[in-house]
């Protein structure tokens, strides 16, 4: 009874975690672009997770086999997952990227059959569907602006990238500590980025990121919700099973959507509840599906 409470105050801490993020994304990238957030906010969480790592003594080596593999995990889910999440937050508003990136459990069930064969049941089928269509309405239905679709429409590519990511980590032995697979999927956004993002970083202004708003935001994406966020959830899983540990992903959204009407005033319309029901029902459809 005491590792099911504890288990699920971890999974609520960190989806909660998650939720707020986008609320911080939005306010950081009016200081900082995207592309250069994400690298700071990996040079953050990369030193957090090294720390850990070392004081925990986690083991480093990774098998030559698998180097590709990493790669492709720091690659598709750190590095472009992560830069359209954070680029789309940017046009869109917060609930939108809190709700059209938690139909990423549904999307799964695509990359389960096409990578890990998994059978597609009518159920599966069900839930992919009635995530797509939530996320068209949001996107395409009702009076919001070009930046707002465009935005929706690359979250949904984040979306993606971020379940194909979540399957690729089941093809990672279970011998590598999940701390040392996402310090070096990390390390790898990181190298990929640093070339892209030096040239740019002298056109932040400096006076800008001394406030305390700005910073405290950075520290917030690089050590709480990268890293502390990581570690609290699968902390959580290993006291739950994976089925019913997905359930606290609802936990994003409902966050998400609260703190973006409680500090930045978005409003929320019709289309946007109809196509948040929807997602959700179809990301429901995969949890019971899992049990």
């Amino acid at each position: 009874m005491k590792n099911t409470v504890l288990g699920s105050l971890f999974l609520a801490s960190a989806s909660s975690i998650w939720g707020g993020m986008y609320v911080v994304v939005k306010i950081v990238v009016s200081v900082i672009p995207p592309l250069e957030l994400v690298w700071m906010r990996y040079v953050v969480a990369l030193v957090a997770l090294l720390l850990i790592g070392l004081i925990s003594r986690q083991k480093w080596r990774i098998d030559k086999r698998h180097f590709l593999l990493i790669i492709a995990i720091g690659i598709i889910g750190n590095t472009i997952s992560i830069v359209t999440q954070e680029t789309d937050t940017m046009l869109s508003s917060a609930q939108m990227g809190t709700i059209i990136t938690s139909s990423t459990p549904a999307f799964m069930v695509i990359f389960d059959r096409l990578i890990l064969k998994e059978r597609l049941t009518l159920k599966n089928g069900l839930s992919v569907s009635l995530a797509t269509v939530g996320v068209l309405l949001i996107v395409g239905v009702g009076h919001v602006n070009l930046s707002s679709k465009l935005g929706g429409i690359s979250l949904l590519i984040a979306a993606l990238t971020w379940a194909l990511m979540s399957v690729l980590l089941k093809r990672v032995p279970s011998e590598y500590s999940q701390i040392v697979v996402t310090t070096y999927s990390i390390l790898v956004a990181l190298i990929v980025l640093t070339p892209l993002v030096l040239p740019r970083l002298h056109a932040i202004p400096i006076s800008q990121l001394t406030h305390p708003t700005i910073w405290g935001g950075v520290l917030y994406l690089g050590i709480i919700s990268t890293a502390c966020g990581f570690l609290l959830w699968n902390r959580g899983l290993q006291m739950l099973n994976a089925s019913s540990g997905g359930l606290f992903f609802f936990f994003q959204p409902v966050v998400g959507a609260l703190l973006g009407w409680l500090i930045l005033g978005e409003t929320l319309g019709v289309p946007f509840w109809i196509g948040s029901i929807l997602i959700l029902a179809g990301v429901l459809f995969v949890i019971l599906e899992k049990k």
